[in-house]
């Protein structure tokens, strides 16, 4: 590993500190507690499951919105204040330089997913405590099989919105492009499985079998992160609930990943500053 990379990451949570990123997650963190206790005390059964269930959807609708803005903050800002001018300079690689960006933005997400799923399983116990339910939820392997893959989810997005930072000329653009792109990427699996079961939906519009077929073509370019979303083996305690293949799935995530943090690396080296 070059030596410049731990101390241009250092740089990057200096930087992420002096734009008061840290107090935005704190609000995320008192935003799932309060969402959590409310979703609670307006339930009227199921009570562990309902903690659990909305804590994992706010785990996984914070995250993203953290990563871009890291990734606005590290790559995007830098980039229109010409703070780059300094930071690319021998010895430091344009590759190390993105590489440990990449790597900062995403331990900080990482340790605030680690925050907010251990208050999420502490209040979820404590529910559970007060409440007994036929269908027990399970806060061992299945919760951390469960966040694992959460983790999976967040490092394509984090990828992705380093691609599009280093890539834009407009901070804006980042924003747009990693929701638009999460959002697709978590839901056109449902969606082909809707018009499998269900053909006359559209009908009336278009041909069910042309417009399902060409939504199983994004899956060529697009990750499903729709099935890392495996929170059911937690909720209901039963392991068939997670994928067959997901080895494979994990792997090609995996694959991804990695093809679109060289594909950033290669934009990178290509860019002119000036």
């Amino acid at each position: 590993m070059n030596s410049t990379f731990i101390p241009s990451m250092v740089i990057a949570f200096k930087l992420a500190y002096k734009s008061k990123i840290i107090s935005t997650m704190s609000y995320f963190v008192i935003a799932l507690i309060v969402i959590v206790l409310m979703a609670v005390e307006f339930s009227a059964r199921q009570l562990s499951t309902v903690s659990l269930d909305v804590g994992i959807s706010m785990i996984r609708l914070t995250l993203p919105f953290i990563a871009i803005v890291l990734a606005q903050e590290l790559f995007s800002k830098e980039f229109d204040k010409k703070y780059t001018l300094t930071s690319l300079t021998f010895p430091c690689t344009r590759s190390t330089w993105l590489l440990s960006r990449i790597t900062a933005i995403f331990l900080m997400c990482a340790g605030l997913l680690v925050v907010m799923s251990i208050l999420l399983a502490a209040i979820t116990f404590y529910v559970d405590g007060t409440y007994q339910q036929a269908t027990p939820i399970a806060l061992g392997i299945p919760y951390f099989t469960t966040l694992a893959f959460v983790a999976l989810d967040l490092l394509v997005i984090v990828a992705i919105a380093s691609f599009l930072a280093v890539s834009s000329v407009t901070p804006s653009f980042v924003l747009i492009g990693t929701f638009g792109f999460t959002l697709i990427a978590r839901s056109y699996t449902p969606i082909i499985e809707l018009l499998k079961s269900n053909p006359y939906a559209i009908s009336d519009y278009v041909d069910p079998n042309l417009y399902s077929d060409s939504l199983s073509m994004i899956a060529f370019i697009l990750p499903d992160l729709g099935r890392l979303d495996v929170r059911m083996i937690a909720l209901y305690d039963k392991m068939v609930f997670l994928p067959s293949d997901w080895l494979v799935l994990v792997l090609a995530t995996f694959a991804y990943v990695f093809a679109i943090f060289s594909l950033s690396v290669w934009v990178l080296n290509k860019r002119a500053f000036n």
